[in-house]
């Protein structure tokens, strides 16, 4: 049982989990997380051998005595009945891919069919298998389509095993894209029967579906870990446009009750208006991306041109940040950045990203970030939510935590898992 359990242990530290450790072949297998995988069911073996332990006590000799197998029976029930549970589940929800893309910065993106009984909010992640791959292996992916779309889909970068071989089979079931540039596939007829089939299971909840309960949010991302936060801003576009034609409406069906009908109508209206509005408690949302690669604007392009594009009013903020150039102010990057001034103010599209959010260079001063957000919103509820490497995590959390001690406005922190 030790001996098990020590192997177990040393395949989970993150220098074999992560590959970090290289080994010659064939040893080489046992890095990587397959490796991390099936050295945990060795569990299984642990628990056979317990029982066979407990047979052969010195002290009881009554089989009735021996009571190892009791203790034993809650978790392997819970852990048979979560097992059987989920694969019945994966096998209820079947979706068909919509559309593929392999973007800068070895990002997958699959977007697939809906089923009609999956419901999820903003911020919450799901479990993804596919077949061509492993049959056992289900990892986990941040939904980066909002509640309200007609589809469902995620972003994946490889930085596993797994990973690399998802992209590889996809990468072989479509078609190059025109001209050696990425961009989105769209799956015909043909293409549909030839890609790879996708189990899902979910959804599962994540502390940033939780967003709907602050006044205002501030979502930091690092790299890939923007994706959960992606959701987030479209589900808060979708509200903001639903509200903003519920007003209309109203303003424009009282209008016309007044004309024309009279004071009952107005009256009745002001009775099933208040229903029909959907309240929005989050006022405003702040979004900081950060990354090193200029590619990883290709990511979610589109997003960020829908919301600067659609949101009026301003409730969604979003800043760009990259961090392999020279901060604003340096002589090393003045070049770059008048360039980019001046094409942004010509033709509204930031030369960086590709969007129209403008990008900023070299790191967020998260002390300002915070103090501004906080002077701007006093007394209000903030909501911190992060996603990324775990030294920031630690930075952030400490400022809110320093901010809360001073002044009215309440910093809450929530990390994600990255």
């Amino acid at each position: 049982m030790v001996i098990f359990m020590i192997v177990a242990f040393t395949l989970a530290t993150r220098w074999f989990r992560r590959s970090l450790i290289k080994l010659p072949k064939p040893l080489d297998r046992l890095t990587g997380y397959n490796a991390f995988w099936y050295s945990h069911h060795l569990f299984i073996l642990v628990y056979i051998l317990l029982i066979i332990h407990s047979t052969f006590l010195y002290l009881v000799h009554h089989w009735y005595k021996k009571t190892t197998w009791m203790y034993l029976a809650v978790p392997v029930v819970l852990y048979a009945g979560e097992r059987t549970l989920r694969f019945f589940r994966s096998g209820f929800y079947s979706v068909r891919i919509l559309k593929v893309a392999i973007y800068p910065g070895n990002v997958l993106t699959l977007q697939m069919s809906k089923p009609p009984q999956f419901r999820y909010k903003s911020g919450q992640y799901m479990f993804v298998q596919c077949p061509a791959v492993s049959p056992f292996e289900w990892h986990p992916f941040s939904i980066t389509s909002a509640p309200d779309d007609d589809y469902l889909s995620i972003h994946v970068r490889q930085l596993g095993d797994w990973t690399h071989e998802l992209k590889r089979v996809f990468s072989e079931a479509c078609e190059a894209p025109v001209g050696g540039k990425s961009g989105l596939l769209r799956a015909d007829e043909t293409t549909k029967k030839s890609l790879p089939k996708l189990l899902i299971d979910g959804p599962y909840g994540a502390p940033a579906q939780d967003y709907t309960k602050y006044d205002v949010l501030l979502l930091v991302g690092l790299g890939i870990g923007a994706t959960p936060f992606i959701s987030i801003l479209k589900d808060l576009l979708n509200s903001i446009v639903k509200m903003e034609e519920q007003a209309d409406s109203i303003s424009d069906f009282s209008r016309y009750s007044d004309q024309s009908v009279g004071s009952f109508e107005s009256s009745s209206l002001n009775k099933i208006s208040p229903k029909r509005r959907k309240t929005l408690r989050t006022t405003n949302a702040y979004f900081y991306w950060v990354t090193r690669e200029q590619g990883s604007f290709d990511w979610f392009k589109g997003v960020m041109n829908e919301v600067a594009e659609l949101d009026q009013r301003g409730v969604i903020e979003m800043h760009n940040y990259l961090t392999s150039v020279y901060e604003e102010g340096d002589a090393r990057s003045a070049l770059i950045t008048m360039v980019q001034a001046l094409n942004h103010a010509k033709n509204g599209v930031d030369i960086v990203s590709g969007t129209m959010v403008r990008t900023h260079f070299a790191r967020p001063n998260w002390k300002k970030v915070l103090s501004k957000i906080g002077a701007k919103h006093a007394n209000a509820r903030i909501g911190v939510f992060y996603c990324g490497a775990p030294v920031l995590a630690k930075e952030l959390n400490q400022l809110c935590y320093e901010y809360n001690q001073k002044g009215s406005t309440k910093f809450e922190f929530h990390k994600e898992h990255f």
